[in-house]
């Protein structure tokens, strides 16, 4: 246990014991308890950096007088009080990924962490196996002691232990950022929308429903073959390809495949105009355009996910928007990012309106910002056409796929920018913005 020091050894004795607040959810209402997390919050920002004895912060942290991880565990715990307020259940579930889930990964990789994970090697896969087992376990345990008796406990494990993968997997996403914030709200969301699914997933034993599931396998390995072939997918793309397309032609039918088979095909067919243009630019798509899995997932993970909960939960209106802004955002994004490499006129800094270089992050041009409202419209389009959703969500899934990618610039340019998130982290935000948008839209224009 030599990389585990005494300082952080505290660190995370506190970061863990923070958590056990979570407990009192059961009986103290979420808008009390978040004057409890604004206070933690205006101590940790006003007054800790002042304290120099406690022992908290990293040696780095402390040359540099702020931790931003110490500020941002209030923070979280607050948005989560507030955003989930009514689901008190949920708030402790992801306030216990933070304290529990993520705390367990770092104690572990740490002292006994080698193996190093080969997409981030700052992370171990004994630190991952930490998080996904130890926060699961701790989502199931809050969930069945704030709300006692209203889940069934298979359920909940099921449940906890699947939202807690995907919180573990985020939480190793190589990023400088720390991951105080994201992780535990993403994961508080999914964890909320699975909850509606209870009793749903018996559905999928039916022969029906199991024919149909095998034929869509079926035919996405074939046409992520044929993808592959055409090089624009590598073989881990292939895999990554295969299984979103699945989710989305076994659960959505046709209508939602073929919004998805549209996004594809546009962004293959800009990937690869201009190219050697592109190329000798230095901005074109690595691997000669082919994307891998985690292009694929941080593009499509989102949709997919839409498009099982579209089947599995009593809200398939809700999810259907979802899917569609995630794949307009999508859509928008990849346009407007491969035709505004293409020379096609000066490029400004979306927060500074600076003119920057072809290809910088967070860079827009007229003709790329055009082309991304134009591919969110054309699938906002036909979402409405194949009566995915009612004609009146159209304009509303165009605008929630283009907001986000001009969000999604914003955040390449303060932050991809500087190294402190890589592109996928930032399409996966782009198509979680765009899926959150239109169901947001609609609900506040319905």
């Amino acid at each position: 246990m030599a990389s585990l020091s005494a300082r952080e050894l505290l660190r995370q004795t506190v970061h863990i014991g923070a958590g056990f607040l979570a407990l009192t959810l059961r009986w103290v209402d979420p808008l009390q308890l978040s004057w409890v997390a604004a206070a933690g919050l205006a101590f940790n920002t006003l007054i800790l950096p002042h304290l120099g004895g406690l022992g908290l912060w990293r040696g780095e942290e402390g040359r540099n007088g702020r931790a931003h991880g110490i500020v941002l565990y209030p923070l979280s715990v607050l948005m989560l009080l507030l955003i989930f307020r009514r689901q008190p259940a949920v708030a402790a579930a992801g306030w216990g990924l933070l304290a529990f889930g993520d705390g367990a990964a770092s104690l572990a990789g740490l002292a006994w962490g080698d193996r190093k994970l080969p997409w981030n090697p700052a992370k171990t896969w004994v630190g991952l196996t930490a998080f996904w087992l130890v926060g699961g376990g701790a989502v199931a345990a809050l969930i069945q002691w704030v709300a006692p008796g209203d889940y069934e406990p298979l359920f909940v494990w099921g449940a906890s232990l699947g939202v807690a993968l995907v919180a573990a997997l985020l939480e190793s996403m190589p990023t400088r950022l720390d991951d105080n914030l994201a992780v535990p709200l993403i994961g508080a969301l999914l964890l909320s929308c699975s909850l509606w699914s209870e009793g749903y997933w018996s559905l999928l034993a039916s022969p029906i429903w199991l024919m149909r599931l095998l034929t869509a396998l079926a035919a996405n390995a074939v046409l992520a073959a044929a993808a592959y072939r055409w090089k624009a997918l590598d073989r881990s793309g292939w895999i990554a390809a295969t299984i979103v397309g699945s989710a989305v032609l076994g659960f959505l039918g046709w209508r939602g495949y073929l919004l998805l088979m549209l996004f594809f095909l546009l962004g293959t067919l800009a990937t690869r105009l201009g190219y050697k243009s592109k190329a000798h630019l230095g901005v074109a798509q690595e691997r000669s355009g082919r994307r891998n899995a985690w292009n694929v997932l941080a593009n499509g993970s989102v949709a997919a996910i839409c498009a099982v909960f579209s089947v599995v939960t009593p809200l398939p209106q809700l999810f259907y928007l979802a899917f569609a802004g995630a794949i307009a955002s999508a859509a928008a994004d990849t346009l407007e990012s491969e035709i505004g490499q293409l020379r096609a006129g000066p490029t400004f800094l979306i927060t500074s309106f600076k003119p920057v270089r072809v290809g910088t992050d967070g860079g827009v041009s007229a003709v790329g910002t055009t082309a991304g409202a134009l591919g969110s419209l054309m699938v906002a389009f036909t979402g409405g056409i194949v009566g995915l959703y009612p004609a009146r969500s159209v304009l509303i899934v165009a605008v929630a796929g283009f907001t986000a990618t001009l969000l999604e610039s914003a955040v390449g340019a303060s932050l991809e920018r500087r190294g402190l998130v890589g592109n996928h982290a930032v399409n996966l935000f782009n198509t979680l913005t765009g899926a959150l948008l239109a169901v947001g839209g609609t609900r506040l224009l319905s």
